[in-house]
C-alpha cells in the first residue's frame, strides 16, 4: 500500500467551474471526519463539497459521498482513483463552485477523478514496506565505528540503546538479509552478529 506524503490542494477549471481537491493524511474515520466538515466550513457557499477516504493498512475502510451530485459521478470516480493507486489513510475532498456549465455524468466522473489524481501527483506518494528489525549488539569500542558505518551504508538506523554494550535496531528488507551479515562482518571483523527481532513498517519514495 501506499499513504500521500502530506497535505495539499490542486486545482481544476472545466467549462467555467472550479475544482478544488484537497488531501489529507488520516489514521482514521474521526480523522477524516474531521477533515472533511473543515474543509465544508471553509467552502461553506460552495456547490458540492464532495468526499472519499481510504484507511487501514490493508485499505480495508473505505466511504465516499457525492454531496447532491448525480449518484456515482463523484464520490465514488474520487475513491476509485485512491483504490488504483492503492492509497490508504488518505482522504480527498473536491469542492466545486458551479461555473454555470452542465458537465453531464461522463464529464462529472471525469472531472472529480481528474482532481484527485492531479492532486496525487502534486503532492507525491510514499510506499509503506514491512522490514525486518535486526539488533545488532557490540562492545563500547566497536561502538563508535559501527554506528558511523551504519548511518553510511543505507541500512535504516532505527534505535541505539547504551547498557552493557551497545545494541543497534536497523530495519533491513528480507531479501537483504543475507547481504546485511555480510556487511557486518565487513565492518567489524567478525566481532558482532545479529538478530532478527520483529518488523516495522517504513515509507520510502517510489522506486522509478
Amino acid at each position: 500500500m501506499r499513504t500521500i506524503s502530506g497535505g495539499g490542494e490542486y486545482e481544476l477549471h472545466i467549462k467555467r467551474s472550479r475544482f478544488i481537491c484537497a488531501l489529507a493524511r488520516v489514521a482514521d474515520e474521526d480523522e477524516a471526519r474531521a477533515f472533511i466538515a473543515e474543509r465544508r466550513r471553509a467552502h461553506w457557499n460552495a456547490a458540492h463539497n464532495c468526499t472519499a477516504y481510504v484507511l487501514g493498512a490493508d485499505g480495508g475502510v473505505q466511504r465516499s459521498s457525492d454531496d447532491g451530485e448525480p449518484s456515482g459521478t463523484a464520490g465514488v470516480p474520487m475513491l476509485e482513483v485512491l483504490r488504483h493507486r492503492a492509497v490508504t489513510d488518505a482522504a480527498a475532498v473536491v469542492t466545486r463552485y458551479f461555473g454555470g456549465v452542465k458537465l453531464g455524468a461522463g464529464g462529472l466522473i471525469r472531472a472529480y477523478g481528474g482532481a484527485v489524481a492531479a492532486a496525487l501527483d502534486e503532492v507525491g506518494l510514499l510506499e509503506r514496506r514491512t522490514l525486518r528489525v535486526v539488533t545488532v549488539s557490540a562492545d563500547y569500542l566497536l561502538a563508535g565505528r559501527l554506528e558511523s558505518g551504519l548511518r553510511d551504508s543505507g541500512y535504516r538506523l532505527l534505535d541505539v540503546r547504551y547498557g552493557a554494550g551497545v545494541d543497534f535496531d536497523v530495519a533491513v528488507a528480507d531479501p537483504a538479509l543475507a547481504g546485511f551479515g555480510a556487511w557486518l562482518a565487513e565492518a567489524t571483523g567478525g566481532r558482532a552478529g545479529y538478530e532478527v527481532s520483529g518488523s516495522t513498517t517504513v515509507e520510502v519514495a517510489p522506486e522509478r
